[in-house]
């Protein structure tokens, strides 16, 4: 077990010499999880909306649908997208396979339905009066969806946070999508998992902590902006 110290020491190690690799990893990690979320929100939010605001025939299908993909298994996910990626498959033509922008296209794809169904969810969980109200002093679609926006913001913001969480996270789809080569498309998840398949512990235990760090910043400052009205 003294590779959890050694693990300690060795992540410590890193952060204060400024490995060039732990940065790395860093950035990478970060770029993977702000691309993916941000695009995820732009797609998301607005399908949220409509999912939740709505009525329409097919609407229940599309939020089973919506809370279905909160229990997408990454692994089936990135398994997918690797076929589709392959060289003759239909994606192929991009070039996205074991490419930094494969894995922006993965993590978006797990990302994508946590926003759409949270999103839903906060917004159909607004007293029924409010939108009722907006609507009958004739608010039209925008105003009603930026009126739901605004009273549902920390349920929105819960879809950010776990659209966040998963991109920090993840290794399944990432490793599959990416190859985890490193230096490439490598992340502080799939470069832990990295190491401790080649029995280097410390190392795996030493990433794992400088990411348990990060996730822990990242999601206490998302935490103050999501209820910073309360604190």
């Amino acid at each position: 077990m003294s590779f959890f110290w050694d693990g300690l020491t060795e992540a410590w190690g890193l952060v204060t010499d400024g490995d060039p690799y732990l940065w790395h990893l860093v950035r990478i990690t970060l770029q993977v999880t702000g691309l993916s979320t941000g695009i995820a929100l732009l797609a998301g939010v607005p399908l949220g909306l409509l999912l939740g605001l709505g009525r329409f025939r097919g609407r229940g299908t599309g939020l089973a649908l919506a809370n279905a993909g909160l229990a997408l298994p990454p692994v089936v996910v990135g398994l997918v997208l690797a076929l589709l990626m392959f060289p003759r498959a239909p994606l192929g033509q991009l070039h996205l396979l074991f490419t930094l922008k494969g894995v922006y296209v993965a993590q978006t794809a797990l990302a994508f339905p946590i926003v759409v169904a949270l999103v839903a969810s906060a917004v159909s969980s607004l007293p029924p009066g409010l939108v009722a109200q907006a609507r009958a002093l004739h608010a039209g679609r925008g105003q009603v969806w930026l009126l739901a926006l605004r009273e549902a913001r920390v349920g929105v913001l819960t879809a950010a946070v776990a659209a966040v969480g998963s991109g920090l996270s993840e290794v399944g789809a990432v490793v599959l999508v990416g190859g985890n080569i490193e230096g490439v498309d490598q992340t502080l998840a799939s470069a832990a998992l990295e190491k401790v398949d080649a029995g280097q512990f410390s190392q795996g235990v030493a990433i794992g902590i400088v990411l348990l760090g990060l996730i822990a910043v990242v999601m206490a400052g998302l935490t103050v902006l999501q209820h910073r009205d309360q604190l």
